[in-house]
């Protein structure tokens, strides 16, 4: 993923080498004798729109007090750029360098970038959030904004010709009253050593002066990736390296009472390591490690919880905090008298895992009291603290570099794999590579949280709603809040923090694609349905008639008009649903069409319709690439992806039970992006998938007349709610 920053530098790594040279930030600066180098601190956050999630917190944390986005022009006219951003499938490293040639005006093709490694990029806190272009896209345009008036400048003192008379573009700066007179940036940064610091806002583009940003592009790691050239972490190799196996327990939550190592150890070339909680066997080979782990015996004492897959969500309940008001108006007791028919349902979500393609893995060597960490990972200044911390090593004294990561949404924010392998191979003193199988995947992956959304809403004789009563337990506060036009209501959440009280779940979790929102919004848009239904009103005239938020409106529209939308009211057997949200900033809508078997409780969905309002759109193939990819990963969680699970043990260990989305499943899916050119980019990874249950449970109501309010909406549960569900109307 890191291209090469120039042709004079040994800084970074091939693309397809897949290992950098060592070599500290401190250094690398040091051996740029030349160029041009502009540095940007979002700490200074407030020059350019920024984020506060993105800023390093040196005092609270103990985090580098660090920039966090240069760039360097080299003397043979490459630009390279640094970011502590990683590749993960998401397109940033095709929409950053899109920014920098467009403020800094430079061909595309001039520009490299690092990204990731935490030695020669800036602090960065994690990848996550849709925050890249939203939070870090202004300061990282900000600095080649910065750079183009340095080269500016350079080039009116080499010319003679005033600042305000020269123009700069496809890479050189010169006069267009004398077109002659010019110099490439290249040429101005040789013999040169500049470093700028933003510290005022520069002029940055409108939208109708982008050149490059706002124009659809193909990735620029497409090529790699499908002719298989793309380095991953499992893909390096270093000089003497071992493959690790390790000892995981059985079940969240069981001891160890006793641990018999001596048969594994009879191998040959069998290295078994026990240190404290960590039992492991190296190998040269994959294969003889896992079978020496196979002679490892071990007993232990397992929990006995009483949790499971059934009983999780009274256990939820049982363990929640008293509810916390997040949003409200007008008082609920009057909208409850104004209510002339009341609807109540409790809406339930279980556990979800990432299920990465590329499940956890990590290479670490441990050389000259220094460890360098190949990792999987969202978070690369993340796991370097980790690592420092476990190891007790200098921060200093760890290095982690971030190749391609194949799939994270959320999920390689949690960097175990990593502190193993950097654990081993101080204990082995070789390199030693740890990729977790997909077995150990399932179970120390950090699942999205189980959750339970209670709703109560009435509806005038209008047919308006008079009031919403919304309850979040351990969803999380992400799109709990409606946007329709309510008078009186309240949101509330009755969770302990990010994961809940000690107990509270049996295993860990946490953040997976556009946390909390997918569960808010399947329910939130479930019951606005309900209610459209008991209005005897048309889903779409209903959500329109209780919006005032223009951009909403707008979305909805879009998206109904794509679909050719005829109004009618539900349930009418055509298996049409729709649905709204709100997600990083990003307004969406969408609408599907569905097919039910009754006999066998399966649905094929046959076509989406999402309409999205992202603000500027930096690249629209990145941007619909990225609704499609929602749309298509969102059909998992609505119809087949839940975890089983008792007293801590996990049944769906493989893709064998835990079926995510196939080729098969696709269905036909339309795009439209709303132009919103008055707004800064919003987040786009994350928006569209959060319908994505509401959407379709909608849609297959619509259908069968049956109401599933629990995701996934498997085969049996439809069977099941298809017995006490009134006949459907004929389409």
């Amino acid at each position: 993923m890191n291209s090469p920053i120039s042709s004079d530098s040994e800084a970074a790594a091939s693309p397809t080498s897949g290992v950098a040279p060592l070599l500290s930030r401190r250094d690398f600066l040091q051996r740029m004798a030349t160029g041009i180098v502009v540095v940007v601190a979002l700490r200074d956050a407030e020059l350019f729109g920024a984020e506060e999630p993105t800023r390093p917190v040196a005092n609270r944390q103990g985090l580098p007090t660090d920039f966090n986005a240069f760039l360097r022009i080299g003397e043979d006219g490459r630009i390279t750029c640094f970011t502590g951003k990683i590749e993960m499938g998401q397109g940033p490293i095709t929409s950053l360098p899109q920014m920098l040639a467009d403020e800094l005006e430079a061909p595309i093709d001039a520009i490299d970038i690092v990204m990731g490694d935490t030695e020669l990029c800036p602090y960065d806190a994690g990848t996550w959030g849709s925050l890249t272009t939203r939070a870090f896209g202004p300061a990282w345009r900000a600095a080649a904004a910065e750079a183009k008036l340095v080269l500016i400048e350079l080039a009116s003192e080499a010319l003679g010709v005033p600042v305000a008379q020269l123009v700069a573009k496809d890479g050189a700066v010169f006069d267009p009253k004398n077109p002659s007179r010019r110099k490439t940036y290249g040429q101005l940064s040789q013999g040169k050593r500049i470093e700028r610091k933003v510290t005022v806002k520069p002029t940055l583009k409108e939208p109708s002066q982008f050149a490059i940003m706002g124009k659809p592009m193909l990735r620029r790691d497409a090529r790699e990736k499908v002719t298989g050239q793309a380095k991953y972490s499992g893909d390096i190799r270093l000089p003497g390296m071992l493959y690790a196996r390790i000892l995981h327990p059985p079940a969240h939550g069981a001891k160890r009472i006793s641990l018999d190592t001596s048969a594994a150890k009879q191998i040959p070339g069998a290295i078994v390591l026990v240190d404290g909680d960590l039992v492991a066997v190296l190998h040269e080979l994959p294969d003889i490690a896992e079978s020496a782990l196979g002679e490892i015996k071990a007993e232990w004492d397992l929990p006995k919880t009483g949790v499971n897959d059934r009983t999780i969500f009274d256990h939820l309940l049982k363990t929640a905090a008293p509810g916390r008001v997040v949003k409200k108006d007008g008082d609920l007791e009057t909208g409850r008298k104004q209510a002339k028919r009341i609807l109540a349902a409790n809406y339930l979500n279980g556990y979800v895992a990432h299920a990465p393609i590329e499940t956890h893995t990590a290479l670490a060597s441990f050389e000259n009291g220094k460890m360098t960490v190949w990792a999987s990972t969202q978070s690369p200044f993340g796991a370097q603290r980790e690592i420092s911390q476990t190891l007790g090593l200098p921060l200093e004294k760890v290095r982690v570099i971030t190749p391609f990561v194949g799939g994270g949404f959320g999920g390689k924010a949690a960097n175990g794999q990593a502190v193993e392998a950097a654990r081993l191979a101080r204990l082995a003193g070789k390199p030693v590579q740890v990729m977790w199988t997909r077995e150990e995947e399932f179970f120390n992956d950090t699942f999205r949280p189980a959750a339970v959304v209670k709703i109560e809403a009435g509806l005038d004789d209008a047919g308006r709603i008079a009031f919403w009563d919304f309850d979040e337990y351990f969803a999380s506060e992400r799109g709990a809040d409606h946007f329709y036009d309510i008078p009186h209501h309240r949101t509330q959440t009755h969770t302990n923090g990010p994961t809940g009280a000690p107990g509270t779940h049996p295993f860990a979790t946490g953040a997976w694609r556009a946390p909390g929102n997918n569960t808010n919004s399947f329910a939130r848009e479930s019951h606005i349905d309900a209610l459209a239904i008991a209005a005897g009103m048309d889903p779409v005239e209903f959500r329109l008639k209780h919006l005032e938020d223009e951009r909403m409106i707008r979305v909805l529209k879009a998206a109904a008009e794509r679909f050719g939308w005829k109004p009618a009211v539900g349930p009418s057997g055509r298996g049409y649903g729709v649905a709204c949200g709100i997600d990083a900033g990003s307004y969406v809508a969408a609408i599907a069409e569905v097919e039910v078997d009754r006999t066998k409780g399966t649905v094929q969905v046959k076509r989406v319709v999402c309409a999205q309002d992202m603000g500027i759109v930096i690249n629209p193939q990145g941007a619909t690439i990225q609704m499609e990819s929602c749309i298509t990963m969102g059909l998992g969680y609505c119809l087949t992806e839940e975890l089983h699970f008792s007293d801590g043990a996990m049944t769906d260990t493989n893709f064998d039970s835990y079926e995510i989305p196939r080729f098969s499943w696709i269905p036909k899916m339309e795009t439209v992006i709303v132009e919103n050119n008055a707004l800064a980019p919003q987040g786009g990874g994350e928006p569209a998938i959060v319908l994505m249950g509401g959407l379709i449970a909608n849609a297959v109501h619509d259908a069968i007349g049956a109401r599933l309010l629990q995701l996934p909406m498997t085969p049996a549960r439809i069977r099941e709610a298809l017995q006490s569900a009134p006949a459907t109307k004929p389409s």
